[in-house]
């Protein structure tokens, strides 16, 4: 999460910890899908915040591959990269892959 507009200022969950409560969603998401799994392999999860790219440049540093979902935005729209994710592709110091949604 990165910044806000005048006048809107988001619920903080469980007391104000943004960064407790996204890496608690995160692990819950990466069990469920190991669940599926006949091989699953091993994840490591680090919450970081900070501007997308700039969190995106520091994980790439020691990376063998970055790779990013896409948001999706459905039609021609869908077929561009967004800023992030452009940034990353020219300028990441490791080969990255852009997934998009299905």
């Amino acid at each position: 999460m990165f910044g806000y507009s005048y006048g809107w200022v988001p619920s903080m969950p469980d007391g104000g910890e943004f960064a407790k409560a996204t890496e608690r969603a995160v692990e819950e998401t990466v069990a469920t899908v190991r669940d599926q799994l006949d091989d699953p392999t091993e994840v490591a999860i680090r919450v970081a915040e900070g501007h997308p790219v700039e969190v995106l440049m520091d994980a790439g540093r020691n990376a063998q591959l970055l790779v990013l979902g896409s948001r999706g935005h459905g039609t021609f729209t869908g077929i561009l990269l967004g800023s992030v994710s452009q940034h990353c592709v020219q300028h990441a110091p490791c080969p990255v892959v852009v997934v998009p949604q299905p």
